[in-house]
């Protein structure tokens, strides 16, 4: 659909308001008589609401009526924010979800028992309001009332009319932004009783100027009701930099009117006759607006609408600028609207193009800054490295267009918490650090369901319950971590828990019985940990509703490991478990050390480079010993990427070891040749060669050729394991129609 949509617009914002309303009601549950929090869902259920009668979605409105009378008793004290409530209004605003999806057309039509779990929230809540003293309004959108807001006392210097005056005048687009201008007028109707409208239609120019596409109408309306000004405001939300609104309240000063006449500009007696006709103004009151008592003869009564459409006409014609006042109220709305916006909605799927091209861009300019340097050219070369440095400055700007912090994503998994703590009769405490750190958006929307099995597994399985813990001289409340750092151009996210930890004889039996490990294999601890990411592995003595089927941790694993990731655990017996997750920060560009070995080029990742030194040197050191390097003292594993890849040097060429760090753990990788740093645009492989190991991904060279991108996290596994599975990846050529890349 649309990104310019208005109801994808309001979708957005009411997926947004949902958020707020969800971090509103767990923070009241922890304080139920914190008025700030208790405002700040009211608010978003109304603003729900009065948007989505905006748009006629009638199922909206109807359910949000009467979640908003209940919060707006809890507001008034008459009831309770007790701890069902909070769980019948999280249920609220889940249901709400569902009716605005469905109503904007995004999500599936609501099944029977869906609107049977709505009902009965409804149920619940109609019996909660009928125990208490019944809100009062002139009316509503449903059949239940709305609290009253007292009219103001009538001041000296007040009109004597007790009814809001609202002054329309609508912008020309309002048409084309899918908005319509009677929808908003007639939703009025549902916070009281419209005693007085007038459809101004002076801005109509001459048929053969008039454009069907344009709005040229205006409003003058008189309401009777009792609701706050608020409440008018809202209605006209998602129009009000369409239009030009004021809206003067009951009583207010004779000032107020008279800022609303001059400021129009469509001339005072002829809008004023207007008011006086809605009984917005007495004679007497626009006499003092004007300065001078009109007398009978001076002022023409308009009875008949025609007549008085005439007249607007005349005034129309007679001053230049009022046929564009709609218009040029509309921008100076804009204008004001321009200025205090900080940020603006883009849609992902223009960043995304964005960056493709940037990354096409990286890779004509590394082709164009070779041509230079074959040359030979001093100005050309020079001028290319300040083009280079352009390109790169344009490259980190807009991949930090697509970073996100991952707050939002760790925030939703407070519900999360609470939810299935209660189910499983546990009470379990979320603490949430390093929510600032961001990442590409692309990897936090990918990251959500493995983070999901993560925390269920470790409150179902991880953290025991409250008599349990009391056994132990734990607290019987649980604790639940989510934290997120950078470290070596990665971000870090680490899921730990206090409770028993992994059981490492039961994890081993497990594993012997499904013949995973030999009974007699010795194996370390850490790599028993790592027997929970086999396919189908549980020990769950019982399967529930959270976990126990062997389901989820394998796909963990998968879908880390497809983001270019890594997934680890760290247990203690009796004192919990922490699993450590580890991504890149982007998919999309990344920095790239270029390594060639036999024919074939190969990019290791910059940020997990931590030293190149000359193997001849440390071999005549008698620092190579076996699969180990010697490196001030501490023993590094390596591998030889001719031996993992089956390339064959030259034999006269010098070899170097590349020192990579994955997480704590340094390898060293054999090369023949350091070609220095290179900007690397990821482009994934195909289908066909995505089972291969120690590869993650594929570049373009500026001189054409293909270069494989290095799995280093599978690698360092291998080292460290001692040993390699071997793939070989052919030769590669530069680009062109009867060019190829061959990996066997």
């Amino acid at each position: 659909m649309n990104a310019d949509n208005p109801q994808i617009t309001f979708l957005e914002e009411c997926r947004e308001l949902l958020v707020e309303m969800e971090e509103a009601l767990l923070s009241l549950e922890n304080n139920p008589s914190d008025a700030d929090m208790i405002n700040a869902v009211f608010r978003a259920i109304h603003t729900i609401k009065g948007s989505g009668g905006v748009f006629g979605f009638d199922d909206v409105v109807d359910f949000t009526h009467v979640v908003e009378n209940v919060l707006d008793k809890v507001r008034s004290g008459d009831i309770a924010a007790t701890s069902d409530l909070i769980s019948d209004l999280l249920l609220s605003r889940d249901h709400v979800t569902l009716l605005v999806e469905e109503a904007v057309g995004v999500g599936k039509e609501l099944n029977d028992k869906e609107r049977q779990q709505g009902s009965e929230i409804l149920d619940r809540m109609r019996v909660l309001l009928n125990q208490g003293s019944a809100p009062k309004t002139a009316s509503a959108p449903t059949g239940a009332e709305q609290p009253a807001t007292p009219i103001p006392e009538k001041a000296a210097d007040g009109v004597v009319s007790g009814n809001w005056h609202i002054s329309l005048r609508f912008g020309l687009d309002v048409l084309r932004n899918g908005m319509d201008p009677m929808a908003f007028v007639s939703y009025l109707k549902n916070y009281g009783d419209i005693v007085f409208i007038k459809t101004l239609i002076h801005a109509i120019p001459p048929a053969k100027e008039m454009d069907p596409e344009s709005c040229y109408l205006g409003f003058e309306i008189d309401l009777k009701s009792d609701t706050g000004r608020e409440t008018i405001e809202n209605v006209f939300e998602f129009v009000r930099e369409d239009c030009a609104i004021r809206i003067l309240a009951p009583h207010c000063s004779l000032d107020e009117y008279k800022k609303l006449i001059e400021g129009l500009g469509e001339g005072e007696v002829t809008l004023g006759e207007m008011l006086i006709k809605g009984g917005a103004l007495t004679r007497d009151e626009l006499g003092q607006i004007l300065h001078t008592q009109p007398e009978d003869d001076d002022v023409e009564e308009f009875d008949d609408e025609h007549q008085l459409e005439g007249a607007l006409a005349e005034e129309s014609s007679a001053d230049s600028n009022t046929a564009n006042v709609a218009s040029s109220k509309t921008e100076a709305t804009r204008g004001r609207k321009a200025a205090e916006h900080k940020t603006i909605r883009v849609d992902a799927e223009k960043l995304d193009i964005l960056i493709n091209l940037v990354g096409e861009m990286v890779i004509a300019g590394a082709g164009t800054r070779l041509l230079a340097h074959r040359t030979g050219e001093t100005a050309l070369v020079e001028s290319m490295s300040m083009m280079s440095r352009l390109v790169e400055e344009i490259r980190d700007s807009t991949l930090r267009l697509r970073m996100v912090q991952i707050s939002g994503t760790f925030n939703r998994f407070n519900r999360v918490v609470r939810d299935i703590s209660r189910g499983l009769g546990k009470e379990v405490k979320l603490e949430i650090s390093g929510g600032e750190t961001e990442l590409d958006k692309t990897v936090v929307e990918k990251i959500g369901d493995p983070l999901m099995h993560l925390v269920r597994n470790a409150l179902d399985h991880g953290i025991e319950t409250a008599d349990e813990r009391i056994a132990q001289g734990k607290p019987a409340s649980g604790c639940l971590k989510l934290n997120a750092y950078h470290d070596s151009g990665s971000i870090v996210i680490e899921i730990s828990d206090d409770g028993r930890g992994l059981d490492r004889d039961k994890i081993l039996a497990k594993a012997v019985e499904r013949g995973i490990v030999e009974p007699d294999q010795a194996v370390t601890d850490q790599e028993i940990c790592r027997y929970i990411f086999e396919a189908g592995f549980s020990t769950a003595a019982e399967v529930t509703n959270v976990s126990g089927r062997g389901v989820g941790m394998d796909v963990v694993k998968e879908n880390i490991e497809a983001l270019r990731g890594t997934v680890d655990v760290r247990t203690q017996p009796g004192q919990g478990t922490t699993m450590i997750i580890r991504l890149p920060l982007t998919l999309a560009i990344i920095d790239g050390f270029l390594v060639g070995v036999g024919g074939t080029s190969y990019i290791i990742p910059l940020d997990m480079v931590v030293e190149c030194l000359e193997l001849k040197e440390l071999e005549d050191q008698d620092l190579v010993q076996g699969s180990y390097i010697n490196l001030r003292g501490e023993a590094l594993p390596y591998l030889r990427l001719g031996e993992v890849f089956g390339e064959r040097g030259d034999g006269h060429t010098r070899e170097n070891v590349v020192i990579v760090r994955v997480g704590e753990v340094k390898a060293g990788l054999v090369v023949d040749e350091l070609l220095g740093e290179f900007q690397t645009v990821i482009k994934p492989l195909g289908k066909i060669f995505q089972h291969l190991r120690s590869i993650s991904g594929s570049t373009i060279l500026g001189s054409g050729e293909v270069a494989v991108i290095l799995d280093v996290p599978g690698l360092v596994e291998q080292a460290a394991a001692g040993g390699f599975k071997q793939t070989r990846v052919g030769h590669s050529t530069k680009r062109g129609p009867e060019s190829s890349t061959t990996i066997h």
